[in-house]
């Protein structure tokens, strides 16, 4: 199976969503980071650093990695040709996945534009009228992640990431430019740990689906976050 991951920054998708990515790699699958800028707008670090510290965490994850330029940090536009840009990469890489921003609006708007660009890029891929020169392409799912908002944030769906949380905190690590600037590892670790008691395991992160999950009985769910 591919997976492909869409950040709008250089540490979005590591401090988002690399436990996932990681566990699936290990499963054998294969995942895609593209990023939509390299953090010209951030308060440390500067884009090349910035760009060099998101492909050190990309090879602990085990992921390929591509930088985009979208206009820069804080100048990322939710326009349909932004979205048909990704929607070509999806059908060059046929992922059966891909994973975004949550697209409601946050503290940073390139967030919500990043996922609300891979959301229209995710159905322009399936439209035969588009981009000719490469085959439609329809994906599995589509999940939104969250990166720190983690307040009021209600997941639909709950991730076991236990086994992965040493090599989590070594992804995020990475980061240094950032987490010398504000305790983003304590966020993401607590966070992480809070949604996992609460779901009966140790650690967890979330995410929300973008269609509902289709199954065949309710007796095939044999799991769920209810554990208080």
């Amino acid at each position: 199976m591919k997976i492909l991951a869409i950040g709008a920054h250089p540490d979005d998708i590591e401090f988002g969503c690399a436990p996932a990515l990681m566990k699936e790699i290990r499963r054998g699958n294969e995942a895609r980071m593209i990023v939509l800028s390299r953090g010209e707008a951030g308060s440390a670090g500067t884009p090349e650093i910035r760009q060099a510290e998101s492909r050190q965490a990309a090879r602990l994850i085990g992921a390929s990695i591509d930088f985009w330029d979208f206009g820069g940090d804080c100048n990322l536009q939710h326009f349909a040709a932004n979205s048909i840009k990704i929607a070509a990469e999806i059908r060059n890489y046929r992922p059966e996945i891909v994973l975004a921003p949550d697209p409601e609006e946050n503290q940073h708007p390139d967030h919500a534009a990043a996922g609300k660009l891979a959301r229209d890029a995710c159905r322009f891929a399936r439209y035969g009228g588009l981009l000719r020169d490469l085959p439609a392409h329809r994906i599995t799912a589509l999940y939104f992640y969250t990166i720190t908002r983690h307040t009021a944030w209600s997941p639909d769906l709950v991730i076991d990431i236990g086994e992965v949380i040493r090599d989590w905190e070594a992804v995020m690590r990475c980061h240094a430019t950032q987490i010398a600037s504000k305790n983003y590892l304590d966020l993401q670790l607590t966070s992480a740990r809070v949604l996992g008691l609460s779901a009966g395991v140790e650690y967890a992160i979330g995410f929300k689906v973008n269609d509902p999950i289709r199954i065949d009985f309710l007796s095939d769910l044999t799991r769920s976050s209810r554990s208080f």
